[in-house]
């Protein structure tokens, strides 16, 4: 299937074509698996779920080329039917009205949509902000009981990225507070025959609504901010109504959902390495070099979305047909020896760090300052105001998401002394 040599010194298993990548062994920990897969050759044909098969690259400098690659392109459109009969993509009318977000569009179009937005989240901005986010935080600790246990999702993971993030977008305080999580699972696939489809369906309508309540307050209450900007482009026709419906889509539901992920699964980290947890709780200085190391680690952005060739391409020795999906694993990429000595090891001093949990070329994520600033903010808060934090359940009892894309838990029960 590809043309690269297994690491000198390695014996790969001989792994099934396609690799199912499913069943909570998989979710709960991937990476023996993309040890096998790296180790085997850079792409392989993968089963997820729903059906659909894939091309999944895995090493580091496979993955860095593919997501700087401009023959694959990431609008749906270059789907072919058989990506497409599996692909348990949105029904119409809302794959058309909430789906042409970045995440699925090209140059040019891709490149005059993110000018929009980039402004918001400039590092310089982010700053600014800080002393809100840690007034956030500190709010939400503040809820917690004053000593263990308590869920870190729900008290506190689940609601600060989206309090964050409304800050950030102009999102105002009565319509956060109408906001459902769940309607952030309509990112989850969930096939047409699929007994959880009526659910799912519910919900993405409910989320459609809310999108229609936001652009018509901002339409009536504009201001300086990222959702008046986005309307005010839709009126003066520099935005389509899908594009805009798209892109507060993507802001309510990306913008936040991973960011809460990403607090789990470096919390777990932590709680398994508590060596470096007491070191990170000790040294406020080494909490933003701690955090890249923590993406790294552990990414809550597992694999990209979709990618496709318009024509049948050589993909590092893998002949991939047109119209195929190509899907890159971060999690894979970040944990490859060829690029990160030690790879399976947290390394707080680790230098340098160019890992891809945000991706990387014209895709890479927007928000990447504002989510770096988050982590910092609130893993800062917890571990110094939750003195004796630690895991109140064994490791094999967390229950990981069953989400496609990405890493994290649904709960994550914890103890600690005392709430300074």
């Amino acid at each position: 299937m590809t043309t690269q040599e297994p690491m000198p010194g390695t014996r790969p298993d001989i792994l099934p074509d396609p690799v199912p990548l499913m069943g909570c062994p998989y979710k709960a920990d991937p990476y023996p698996l993309y040890e096998q897969m790296r180790e085997a050759g850079p792409v392989h044909r993968v089963l997820f779920p729903s059906g659909v098969q894939a091309w999944l690259v895995t090493g580091y400098d496979a993955a860095h080329a593919a997501l700087n690659d401009d023959r694959l392109g990431k609008n749906h459109d270059r789907g072919n039917d058989r990506w497409r009969a599996r692909a348990s993509i949105m029904p119409e009318p809302q794959h058309s009205r909430l789906q042409v977000h970045l995440l699925h569009q090209d140059p040019p179009k891709h490149t005059r949509m993110r000018r929009f937005v980039t402004d918001a989240f400039t590092p310089r901005r982010i700053d600014s902000l800080r002393p809100r986010f840690q007034e956030l935080a500190d709010a939400l600790i503040d809820a917690l009981p004053k000593s263990g246990p308590a869920d870190l999702v729900t008290g506190f993971a689940a609601h600060f990225p989206f309090q964050v993030l409304a800050e950030v977008i102009g999102l105002p305080q009565e319509l956060a507070a109408r906001f459902d999580r769940d309607w952030g699972k309509v990112v989850q696939p969930v096939g047409p025959t699929d007994p959880g489809r009526p659910l799912y369906e519910a919900r993405l309508h409910g989320l459609q609504r809310y999108i229609a309540d936001v652009v018509a307050h901002k339409r009536g209450h504009g201001g300086d901010d990222l959702l008046s900007r986005l309307v005010v482009a839709r009126d003066r026709r520099g935005l389509s109504q899908e594009e805009l419906d798209s892109m507060i889509f993507q802001l309510l539901v990306a913008g936040q959902e991973p960011v809460t992920n990403q607090i789990t699964t470096a919390l777990i980290a932590l709680f398994r390495n508590p060596d470096h947890l007491a070191r990170l709780r000790d040294e406020p200085d080494l909490r933003p070099r701690a955090v890249e190391e923590l993406l790294r680690y552990d990414s809550a952005f597992e694999l990209t979305t979709w990618r496709f060739f318009d024509k049948d391409s050589d993909l590092h020795g893998t002949e991939v047909p047109a119209g195929d999906s190509v899907i890159v694993s971060l999690c894979a990429a970040n944990r490859d020896p060829r690029r990160f000595p030690d790879p399976d090891v947290l390394d707080f001093d680790r230098s340098p760090n160019p890992h891809l949990a945000f991706g990387h070329g014209i895709h890479f994520c927007p928000g990447a300052a504002l989510a770096r600033a988050e982590l910092q903010i609130a893993l800062g808060a917890l571990l110094t105001r939750l003195p004796g934090l630690h895991l109140a359940v064994e490791a094999e009892d967390i229950e990981w998401i069953p989400a496609v894309l990405g890493r994290g838990t649904n709960s994550l029960p914890v103890g600690y002394d005392r709430r300074l």
